[in-house]
């Protein structure tokens, strides 16, 4: 095992015995370390493996009936039958307001459904429970890309790297439209 991977399995081992019925979400105690690590880290394999672990965590909810509502949106969304993950995605809102993840979904499902300003409101309300989300700040910069706002993109973009500094994907957006704007 890396001296990495051994620190973080420190930290996950340690932060379940301390807290072992913490809700897990966007409220985990675990993610705070986590984001310090990411952004303190230079290796971009260990990046993608944190942002892989935050990602899982952001996913883990108690609630059964939330974390069934979360499963079945998204093989709806994956399998493109949008109505029926847009029931599931909104019904788990409905249920667990508080759950960023839930709004997060939701947002990349009006995105794929080209409905910019339903994904931005959704967004918005990710953001609020977890102002870190960098998957929610990206796709703010992708809507901007789409409503052909490059300056707003280009801050989402760089906000998000701010965050998480091991997202190619962002840093790629960000370097294309930094040449078009220039």
């Amino acid at each position: 095992m890396t001296a990495f991977r051994y620190t973080l399995w420190l930290i996950m081992t340690g932060l379940c015995l301390i807290s072992p019925s913490a809700n897990a979400d966007q409220t985990d105690a675990r993610l705070d370390p986590l984001f310090a690590q990411l952004k303190s880290i230079t290796d971009h394999r260990h990046g993608t493996e944190l942002s892989n672990l935050i990602w899982a965590i952001w996913l883990e909810v108690d609630d059964i009936e939330v974390r069934q509502r979360l499963h079945d949106g998204m093989i709806a969304m994956d399998r493109g039958e949008f109505e029926s993950a847009l029931q599931h995605f909104s019904s788990l809102i409905q249920r667990s307001p508080g759950f960023a993840e839930g709004w997060n979904r939701r947002a990349t499902l009006h995105y794929l459904r080209g409905d910019y300003a339903s994904s931005a409101r959704d967004i918005k309300q990710t953001l609020l429970l977890e102002p870190r989300h960098f998957g929610a700040l990206s796709g703010l910069g992708l809507i901007m890309i789409r409503l052909r706002e490059p300056d707003a993109a280009i801050i989402a973009f760089e906000k998000a790297l701010a965050v998480n500094p091991h997202a190619a994907n962002v840093r790629y957006h960000l370097e294309r439209l930094r040449n078009l704007v220039q």
